[in-house]
């Protein structure tokens, strides 16, 4: 499980250590850093590991998503790697508490703690305005959903090269194949956008991004990697289990 990654770090980086014939340690033995020496304590709560895993990403990165989506993030992360739903080591958060003006979006290398991705991506037409407000799991609401999925195949379509994900939690996304919830393109995510209207435009539900990375990105996070939509609503923070210790 990634929770214990800090555990092999140290493990693999005490193997350079030696001792020279002289009986003295190799001056160049790697530093291993304190928090990475913490979370291999036994005692250490998931809690207190996620927390020291976002230390490592903040000090990685100059841009991380904040405090509250990385841990619901990584708490559903966990789950799912618990049941082999996912195969790369990918997670990438999508932050819809907040404004559409705002790159609300980081794809993250959980095996190098880092940041690939920090970029702008769009919600649906009546999840809300600037804000991401309302969300639904309902054909043809033209809303977002929230939750976790795993990504899928790729595609070419009406919005150019698309992908499928699959929604993980019954209540809040299972139907995003039967919407046609993807990740594209769209014009109306790029920058220039924000410019002319004052927010990005929206999509029929899907997370949108924008037309000069979306190929980048999709060719990272295709095929069976983590996607987790996070935002302020009371009811998924109420009723999901994926977020849940």
């Amino acid at each position: 499980m990634t929770y214990k990654i800090f555990t092999v770090i140290a493990v693999l980086t005490a193997s350079f250590a030696f001792t020279t014939t002289d009986g003295h340690n190799n001056s160049e033995i790697p530093i291993i850093p304190e928090t990475l020496l913490r979370a291999t304590n036994e005692n250490t709560t998931l809690d207190e590991e996620i927390h020291q895993l976002y230390d490592v990403f903040v000090e990685n990165n100059p841009n991380v998503p904040n405090l509250k989506s990385f841990k619901n993030g990584m708490m559903g992360y966990y789950k799912l790697s618990d049941k082999n739903l996912f195969d790369k080591e990918i997670l990438t958060i999508i932050d819809f508490s907040l404004s559409s003006t705002k790159k609300r979006m980081w794809v993250l290398d959980m095996k190098n703690n880092k940041v690939l991705f920090h970029n702008l991506v769009a919600h649906g037409k009546n999840t809300g305005g600037e804000f991401a407000t309302q969300f639904s799991n309902t054909v043809n609401s033209l809303q977002s959903s929230l939750g976790f999925f795993v990504t899928a195949e790729t595609y070419y379509g009406g919005n150019g090269y698309s992908m499928f994900i699959d929604g993980m939690e019954e209540e809040f996304n299972s139907k995003a194949r039967e919407r046609y919830v993807v990740v594209h393109g769209a014009k109306y995510a790029n920058p220039e956008f924000i410019n002319n209207v004052g927010r990005l435009g929206r999509s029929y539900g899907c997370p949108a991004l924008p037309t000069g990375l979306t190929q980048e990105i999709i060719d990272v996070i295709k095929n069976k990697s983590v996607l987790y939509i996070h935002s302020a609503d009371k009811n998924y923070a109420k009723k999901s289990e994926m977020i849940r210790a």
